[in-house]
């Protein structure tokens, strides 16, 4: 029997979805409906085994329909096996990449009244060759800062796709 999950992603440069798409390329036997919250679905939950949302940092901060999704289908939510994935660039770090040493992904879970069953955190791309001049010299500041990649004439992937796939197993058994 196929089994059905709901996924919906916020993905600034598509490294986001990247990895969902990843997720769900061993998995046979879900049949995956896929949403972009920047479209901001009204989507009823209830014809669904599972719910995943994966959601990109950008300036320390989730995309605001993230949270308008969760405000809305709260309560739908708390009644669905779920699992939200978390993509930055902080988790490039091997001290950061858990949803409890993840600042942005700490702070996220505290202060939703969504409360998944499964929670992951993955390093996302830098993609230097997709920002404007402002967003270039913003994040090669950030990357500056916190010991990263400054060469904006590269683009580097930082997901640990062994990590994604690992994931995806516990998460679709």
């Amino acid at each position: 029997m196929t089994k059905r999950i709901l996924v919906l992603y916020s993905s600034r440069e598509g490294q986001t979805r990247k990895i969902v798409d990843a997720m769900l390329t061993h998995a046979p036997d879900w049949q995956a409906d896929w949403y972009n919250l920047h479209e901001n679905p009204i989507i009823d939950l209830t014809a669904y085994d599972k719910v995943l949302i994966a959601a990109s940092i950008r300036y320390g901060h989730f995309h605001s329909s993230l949270n308008k999704f969760v405000a809305q289908h709260s309560t739908a939510l708390k009644e669905k096996e779920s699992a939200f994935v978390a993509v930055n660039l902080v988790a490039r770090k091997e001290e950061k990449n858990t949803p409890e040493t993840n600042p942005y992904t700490r702070k996220w879970l505290q202060q939703t009244v969504w409360k998944p069953q499964h929670v992951a955190v993955f390093a996302g791309a830098l993609r230097y060759s997709q920002y404007n001049w402002w967003q270039k010299r913003i994040i090669q500041l950030i990357m500056w800062m916190t010991g990263g990649n400054t060469d904006t004439s590269c683009d580097i992937e930082f997901t640990n796709w062994s990590s994604v796939q690992k994931f995806a197993e516990r998460l679709l058994k």
